[in-house]
């Protein structure tokens, strides 16, 4: 129970410093893919999806979305698990009403509140997480409560992972180069994509952790980075051809810890922009490890990252770098620079990216996805992986991917 007693007592430590007499916490449901709003699970170490009411004074509350999430609660506690969360402060509903029953027991009706869930959280929930409903019955509800947004400070205090945590992040990132790895030894001339998905996706649950639906696509200039075609519309799996490369952005979780993993691999020898692009990549990368150091801030670790990619000539499809554990931390980027890919001229206009948080302080244990990316035409290259803020610079834990890696399986040529 040490992990539990660190992290309540640093959520306290939070009240006292955000002026709030509780927090009140919306995790978002477990199957939310990659970079989920779970900061419950920070507070209940217990299934995503849930509301916790933390008071200053007192024991946290967690509200289930249904009466099932109390059987897993009640079967993990016969098989020997330690809950943080007793049963009787449980709750088998997360709707407008059960919390206000619990901020009413919890003597909450005239006091201050940190929420977390009403900022923005990318790319999924740019005004919050929380439904409008929702949010709207408990304003009525208690006209005399003072509600504090708390998530992006929230967020902070919660990126800092202990040494407990770390261990569990190198584990996840571990997995995740295995799943790598399946992918590279099983992508070949002939061999389906959906093949190289798969084995990635099975080694990662042989494993015993639990990937989000990985971003992949193939061919010999995709410019496309979310999940495959064949997921959303009718389609047969592509087949593999020499020259083609694979595109594919791994999500790996264990434990509740997560861990990104940004790959290129390719199929015969491919077009020689790619080893361009991935020139500057590499540069983009190195010079994030060199400017990821305790007490910088983030903003200013962004602006170093990126020097290389100035001038380059080509253009930036998306962030180079982001936070994990949570993702809240996300480096700008320019999307009008999405307008010189051949063809992008009919779509409309993005507007450059922001950087969030720029002002957020570097510490030690903090956790990183290195994401530098770069195209020159439709020849677009995404490497990296896991980044820990260490003690003295930067900690890389997947240098497997921060390269162009070298399709290995068998070529069918009967297909």
């Amino acid at each position: 129970m040490a992990e539990r007693d660190r992290r309540w007592n640093l959520a306290r430590s939070f009240m006292d410093d955000q002026g709030v007499d509780a927090l009140l916490v919306f995790g978002e449901h477990e199957d939310a893919g990659p970079a989920p709003v779970n900061f419950d699970t920070w507070l209940t170490n217990g299934r995503p999806g849930t509301t916790v009411a933390f008071p200053q004074n007192g024991e946290p509350v967690t509200h289930f979305p249904m009466a099932l999430f109390s059987m897993d609660h009640l079967e993990s506690s016969r098989r020997g698990d330690v809950m943080w969360i007793p049963p009787k402060d449980t709750r088998n509903s997360q709707d407008s009403s059960a919390i206000a029953n619990t901020l009413v027991e919890l003597g909450l009706t005239e006091a201050t509140i940190g929420v977390v869930g009403l900022e923005p959280y990318p790319p999924w929930h740019p005004d919050g997480s929380v439904a409008y409903p929702l949010w709207n019955n408990i304003l009525k509800l208690f006209p005399n409560a003072k509600f504090k947004p708390v998530e992006h400070a929230f967020a902070q205090l919660v990126m800092v992972q202990s040494t407990e945590e770390l261990a569990v992040v190198r584990h996840t990132a571990s997995i995740g180069d295995a799943m790598v790895k399946a992918m590279v030894n099983t992508a070949a001339a002939g061999v389906p994509e959906s093949e190289v998905y798969a084995a990635g996706m099975a080694a990662g649950y042989s494993l015993g952790a639990m990937p989000p639906a990985m971003h992949m696509w193939s061919g010999p200039d995709p410019v496309a980075t979310g999940i495959p075609p064949w997921a959303y519309r009718p389609q047969q799996p592509r087949i593999l051809q020499d020259g083609d490369v694979i595109t594919a952005e791994l999500f790996c979780c264990f434990g509740g810890r997560h861990t990104q993993h940004q790959i290129l691999i390719a199929v015969g020898d491919v077009h020689p922009d790619y080893e361009r692009a991935a020139t500057v990549v590499r540069a983009i990368y190195s010079a994030g490890l060199k400017a990821l150091r305790p007490g910088r801030k983030f903003g200013d670790f962004t602006d170093e990252m990126l020097k290389p990619a100035e001038g380059a000539g080509g253009w930036i499809m998306g962030p180079a770098v982001h936070g994990l554990n949570p993702l809240i931390a996300l480096c700008g980027y320019p999307q009008s620079d999405l307008a010189r890919v051949p063809g992008a001229e009919v779509y409309a206009p993005g507007e450059d990216y922001g950087t969030i948080l720029g002002e957020m302080e570097l510490v030690p244990g903090m956790t990183f996805a290195f994401e530098p990316n770069y195209g020159f035409g439709r020849h677009v290259v995404h490497l990296g992986g896991t980044v820990v803020v260490g003690d003295e610079g930067a900690v890389e834990l997947n240098p497997y991917t921060a390269k162009i890696l070298r399709a290995n399986g068998k070529t069918r040529k009967d297909v």
